[in-house]
């Protein structure tokens, strides 16, 4: 059916041509000359259009004004796009809350993003972690690979430049794309906490070096966001904090309009997913439960592991569960599997001297008011969870339980605190959501001719 349909329309669409350029003007709106496709009621004619396809819908609009304007409504664009691969709801955070001009859904022309996102390139998305690195190819679901982070990769001794050719040359090898093929999206962690001259000249020189690497390497456009900021985007929000549980420490990161806000300030928590593991070990061991390596105690920290939503109660509760390892067979644990978690909110319990997380949240909150960075105050009350050990079961109802009890109601009131929205893999996502942008290549990315320009302005600055 669609074949024939096609063959009609470029029927037609010839003789519109023909007779555009023997008189020089539009066909007249009244007359034209289709015959007994002139008769053809709108909506069947749009579920032509449907049959049809994009590009062959898009050369309709062309026939004549009352069919242009059929074709350039939103609904049968809509339809297209929600057929992709990309979910709709992403779709219209990325066209709507990312454009750098904000543009009310009701005035989108999806018409327009449909062409402008058709054109876009597909890209090699890079999340540096704290853990562990995630990259993948951009219209994939999901990460196709897994290396240490460049923060940890090569020799450690090596100097920064030379460990981030090493690291993002081994990736393309596994990848086994060419550098010069593809924009890239790399992920920042949160290094440097402060506001502070020096720690804003870090950040700098980081992201300095991360680009002057990539384009010696004949990448031809690269986009580089903050780490916390990519899982807000994945959680389809712009404004929050993000309670990002990275390997080694957990950062509390205030981010608004997607900017990282240091100025406020950013709360660093002393203990991650390493801390967790290791306390899971020691009780482990204390039960004599034997393992062969940290791995293990990983793998049954994930299948096992949860957040009690009270403590108390939950220790007078028969928790046993067991999970299988494989190679190394079945585990058994009771009051472990929330005792774990509970660090978060107890450190003491694991011996740690920190703060706590729902308090750690919390002070950031107050230097959000304090900061008055905008007269509605609500945008700090959406707290998204980031990082693998973020995936812990209740984890998201514990953190906003416990805010609510040490905040006054002024604070406590409208928090919604949301799980990692992609796992552990949410900044991956957040990147995903940007490269498959109809502005992405414009207004988020860096050609290397952009960048050498940069660098010479500010040398002559300098």
């Amino acid at each position: 059916m669609a074949v024939v349909l096609r063959k009609v329309l470029g029927s037609v669409l010839h003789r519109s041509g023909s007779s555009s350029s023997r008189h020089n003007s539009e066909l007249p709106e009244d007359h034209p000359p289709l015959g007994d496709l002139n008769v053809i009621p709108n909506d069947v004619f749009v579920q032509i259009l449907l049959l049809l396809g994009p590009r062959d819908a898009a050369r309709t609009s062309s026939v004549c004004k009352s069919w242009r304007a059929l074709v350039s409504g939103n609904a049968i664009w809509v339809y297209f796009i929600m057929n992709e691969k990309e979910p709709w709801d992403a779709l219209v955070f990325a066209e709507t809350h990312l454009q750098l001009c904000f543009v009310p859904p009701s005035q989108l022309s999806f018409m327009n993003i449909y062409s402008k996102r058709a054109m876009v390139p597909g890209s090699i998305i890079i999340d540096g972690g704290s853990g562990y690195c995630k990259y993948g190819w951009s219209k994939s679901c999901s990460p196709s690979g897994r290396c240490a982070t460049f923060l940890e990769f090569g020799n450690l001794e090596s100097p920064m430049h030379a460990r981030f050719h090493y690291f993002f040359t081994t990736i393309f090898s596994r990848m086994q794309v060419k550098t010069s093929s593809q924009p890239v999206v790399v992920s920042l962690p949160i290094c440097y906490v402060d506001d502070t001259e020096s720690a804003r000249a870090s950040r700098k020189q980081l992201k300095e070096a991360i680009y002057s690497v990539l384009f010696e390497m004949n990448v031809p456009a690269v986009c580089a966001i903050d780490q916390a900021v990519l899982a807000l985007f994945a959680a389809r929000r712009t404004s929050g904090i993000v309670v990002n549980i990275g390997f080694h420490v957990t950062s509390v990161v205030p981010i608004f309009e997607g900017i990282v806000r240091h100025d406020i300030g950013i709360e660093i928590v002393g203990q991650g997913a390493l801390k967790l593991t290791a306390f899971l070990r020691e009780l482990m061991q204390q039960r004599n439960i034997n393992f062969e390596s940290l791995y293990t105690v990983r793998t049954i920290k994930e299948k096992l592991c949860y957040v009690a939503a009270d403590y108390e109660a939950e220790l007078q509760k028969d928790t046993e569960a067991s999970c299988e390892v494989v190679g190394e067979g079945w585990f058994t644990l009771s009051k472990e599997r929330f005792k774990t978690g509970e660090i978060l909110f107890q450190p003491l319990i694991g011996g740690l001297r920190t703060l706590g997380l729902h308090r750690a949240v919390a002070l950031c909150m107050d230097h959000c008011v304090a900061a008055e960075a905008t007269p509605d105050n609500r945008w700090f009350k959406t707290v998204v969870l980031a990082g693998g050990t973020s995936c812990l079961p209740g984890l998201s109802e514990r953190l906003e339980k416990e805010l609510c009890k040490i905040l006054p109601a002024s604070m406590s009131n409208g928090i919604e605190v949301i799980p990692p929205p992609c796992g552990a893999d949410s900044a991956w996502h957040g990147a995903k959501i940007v490269s498959s942008m109809s502005t992405f290549m414009d207004s988020w990315c860096i050609t290397k001719k952009q960048y050498r320009q940069m660098m010479r302005r500010n040398m002559i600055c300098a």
